[in-house]
């Protein structure tokens, strides 16, 4: 095969050395840029046929090129030459061997530097659209469990140790809550990344009186760049949606865990669909949880791709680095390792098959109503740390009769404090507790239900 030359060697006296040739390259990872740099050429190819740069001939000629071109690479079959280095110098060579001389005067008034730069962006930002799109398919899968098991009592926990009872559909709202912020900060780095670099050129901008409000239109920016030096060199917005992306995948490493814990046998609160897990090669009863515990473990590798980043650009001087060819791997990675994760989760939540039973006979462990029994004397007018040491007498009485507050006689229950009456019986079943959290974001089944509403609606609005 005849090797691609240069389209940049007029001022070298000898060639680039192999080794340093495919050491510098990056078309083997930026290629995925390909159809968003040439919808930014053709964007950059109208513009410049406005101002008058272009004639109409030659603007239909690369039009019709770059169809060509966009055919080619979608069907596999677009030769990558690691001799013209990245995405942006292969598709300009194979347009000009299209078109001939219109193909060239289609990099007049950019640089890779601001091309690059405007591609990643236009890239990150559909991306960021899927990101958005998987987050509410899982948020909907949650509130359908959750409205499924608004009244089903389980332990909450603090200290991986019985708290006080709550219900499994307060616990996937929660879920839904770390969600629903994810949510607001993709969207949020997708507007502040929404800033068109082109028409910034090397770094300085450009002496042709360029329309870059009328490239940002035809690109869906909400505006141009204001300063030349930030725009080729920022990279700010890679890093923040990887911010994003780890914090994102600590919650569903979070999620993860305790579907781990309650998967097991120990636990049994729930089942994990089969297609989900897998088997031993030795022991035969086992079935491993091993996409939770992988989504677990693929944290640790987003959160590494983040601090890359941000030590790739820690001390660049302003204004374009070759270093920053460094930003697309950790970069695209992050976005196949989040965007997988959140599918699998998307189907595999949903459809846990719940052991109702399990979780009830766990909250009657613990004496998770302690605290009922505390608020209960409060209400008869005892302060909250005399009410906490006197029912911290009757837990250490109930391990010692090994018996749970509710199976304690009224007698019994005089015995520790004379203002307890019959009545306590109601607030110390696992059923009363719960339905006693009846305030706005408690665990009460009623609270729940509407929270679920609620929930549904701002889905429904965004």
């Amino acid at each position: 095969m005849k090797k691609k030359r240069s389209m940049w060697g007029g001022r070298f006296t000898e060639p680039t050395d192999a080794f340093v040739e495919a050491f510098t390259a990056s078309v083997e990872f930026d290629q995925r840029l390909a159809l968003v740099d040439i919808l930014g050429s053709l964007a950059h190819a109208k513009m410049l046929h406005k101002i008058g740069i272009l004639s109409d001939d030659e603007l239909e000629a690369i039009d019709k090129g770059m169809a060509k071109i966009k055919q080619e690479i979608t069907d596999g079959g677009f030769d990558w030459s690691p001799g013209l280095e990245d995405v942006h110098m292969n598709i300009e060579s194979r347009l000009t061997e299209l078109i001939g001389e219109a193909g060239k005067k289609l990099h007049t008034a950019r640089s890779r530097n601001d091309q690059v730069a405007t591609d990643i962006r236009l890239y990150l930002r559909d991306e960021i659209g899927h990101c958005l799109v998987q987050i509410r398919d899982l948020q909907k899968g949650l509130l359908d469990i959750a409205e499924q098991e608004a009244d089903t009592i389980m332990p909450g926990f603090t200290h991986l140790q019985v708290a006080q009872p709550i219900t499994f559909g307060h616990h996937m709202l929660a879920w839904f809550e770390m969600l629903d912020r994810d949510h607001s900060r993709f969207k949020d780095c997708a507007r502040r990344m929404n800033v068109m670099p082109l028409g910034a050129a090397a770094l300085a901008g450009t002496s042709y009186q360029l329309d870059r409000d009328y490239t940002a239109e035809l690109l869906a920016f909400d505006a141009p760049s204001r300063n030349s030096l930030d725009a080729v060199s920022d990279r700010d917005f890679a890093i923040e949606f990887c911010a994003n992306a780890a914090i994102c995948m600590t919650h569903l490493s979070r999620m993860a865990e305790e579907l781990v814990i309650w998967s097991t046998t120990q636990f049994n609160f729930i089942q994990l669909p089969d297609r989900y897990c897998t088997g031993s090669s030795i022991m035969p009863q086992k079935k491993n949880p091993d996409v939770p515990e992988l989504v677990r473990g693929k944290t640790g590798r987003v959160i590494g791709h983040l601090v890359s980043l941000l030590t790739l650009m820690k001390s660049q001087p302003l204004a374009y680095n070759k270093d920053n060819q460094e930003d697309k791997e950790p970069l695209f990675d992050v976005l196949d390792t989040l965007g997988a994760c959140l599918r699998a989760f998307s189907d595999m939540v949903p459809n846990l098959s719940v052991n109702r039973e399990a979780m009830y006979a766990a909250a009657k462990q613990g004496y998770a109503t302690a605290t009922d029994l505390a608020d209960y004397l409060v209400n008869k007018g005892l302060p909250f740390r005399d009410a906490h040491e006197v029912v911290g007498g009757a837990v250490a009485y109930a391990i010692q009769k090994g018996k749970d507050l509710s199976e304690f006689t009224l007698q019994e229950m005089h015995a520790f404090d004379r203002r307890i009456e019959a009545d306590v019986f109601d607030i110390l079943s696992l059923e009363g507790s719960v339905a006693a959290r009846e305030v706005f974001g408690g665990t009460a089944p009623k609270q729940v239900r509407r929270q679920i509403a609620d929930c549904r609606k701002l889905i429904k609005q965004s």
